[in-house]
């Protein structure tokens, strides 16, 4: 009998740990991903659970205010988030970002310095550099022959019914704020009000409004001139070097996208070995090969061809200064929507 409760006993102990085992792989073997969509190669995705065995289950947004708005709400829980820059800083003010344990990261080393201790994170606790890139236009400079050097050549009534631009209401406000000589992290209701009437013409020349590929337009025919990420103008660049991209000579705009851990995240650990993948020189090439933001991290950087690097819509030459978001509010945010929302209304 007394054999008998041993191995009885011996039975159950093992099936706990089997138990046990088991309910620790399964939660292993997920990641829930927030980020931008067309962002994220699918073989880096591939590649890592592959390697981990942990599936990646990859949601998308299409602005960094439908992300805060989201994490904010708490209708979903993600393990991992990309953030712009501002929606960043409004999260840590928040309290809704767990600090990195940079001890996980094996691979931190390999960020540039310029890219780390940024305003929107001057401690660097809470996020890690994904990509950089730039808010430029580009040109069919076979369609287009005459300069265009900034915002004002870009919406003169010549090009009216040619023009495609992100729709990206913080951006085309920000685009407005600078041909007026305005910060553009200064909405005050005067500005706000300043604007309006800039957009308003603007917007009655532009064809097509595009944040998810402004590009397709641009390679199609269908327009000439936009006002793209600097990613996206890179693509086209590679395409045909008819595709010029010009920084506009009344200012440029430079965002951060980051990675970054949520507080209520439930696979925190799987969340660092992501970001520690991601790190990595070989993964971040493939990263800058499908998307060719500015890439951060400096061993990728040494792994990139040298056509990559020429790219001017990559790697802007020159050492001209560019300016960053400041989160600035739910109130300035909604203003921003509604005002674009009635400009667009009113032009149909």
């Amino acid at each position: 009998m007394k054999t008998r409760n041993k191995l009885l006993l011996l039975g159950l102990s093992l099936l706990c740990a089997v138990t046990v085992a088991f309910g620790q792989a399964r939660k292993r073997g997920e990641l829930n991903l927030f980020a931008w969509s067309e962002y994220i190669p699918q073989a880096v995705l591939d590649g890592f659970t592959r390697e981990t065995g942990i599936r990646v289950n990859y949601e998308t947004y299409s602005s960094g205010e439908e992300m805060l708005a989201r994490l904010m709400a708490r209708r979903a829980r993600f393990d991992l988030i990309q953030p712009p820059d501002y929606i960043a800083e409004a999260l840590i003010k928040n309290g809704q970002l767990l600090p990195i344990d940079r001890s996980r990261l094996s691979n931190f080393g390999n960020l540039m310095p310029e890219f780390l201790n940024m305003p929107h994170d001057p401690e660097q606790q809470f996020t890690i550099p994904y990509m950089v890139g730039t808010v430029g236009i580009v040109v069919n400079t076979e369609r287009v022959t005459e300069p265009v050097r900034g915002y004002a050549d870009l919406f003169s009534e010549r090009h009216a019914g040619r023009i495609v631009v992100v729709d990206d209401g913080r951006e085309l406000a920000t685009a407005a704020l600078y041909t007026l000589g305005k910060s553009i992290n200064d909405f005050s209701p005067a500005n706000l009000a300043a604007i309006r009437p800039v957009l308003a013409e603007w917007f009655s020349r532009v064809k097509l409004f595009d944040s998810d590929s402004p590009k397709t337009a641009l390679l199609s025919g269908d327009v000439d001139l936009g006002l793209v990420w600097g990613g996206e103008a890179a693509l086209l660049w590679q395409e045909n070097k008819k595709f010029h991209y010009v920084l506009p000579e009344e200012g440029a705009h430079m965002f951060v996208d980051l990675l970054a851990i949520p507080r209520r995240a439930r696979n925190v650990e799987n969340a660092h070995l992501f970001i520690d993948y991601i790190l990595r020189p070989e993964v971040s090439k493939l990263i800058s090969d499908e998307f060719p933001y500015t890439n951060p991290n400096r061993a990728a950087r040494k792994l990139l061809s040298p056509e990559q690097l020429a790219n001017p819509a990559s790697y802007p030459p020159g050492d001209r200064k560019f300016d960053t978001f400041r989160y600035l509010g739910e109130d300035i945010a909604e203003a921003i929507d509604k005002m674009m929302t009635d400009l667009k209304n009113a032009r149909r």
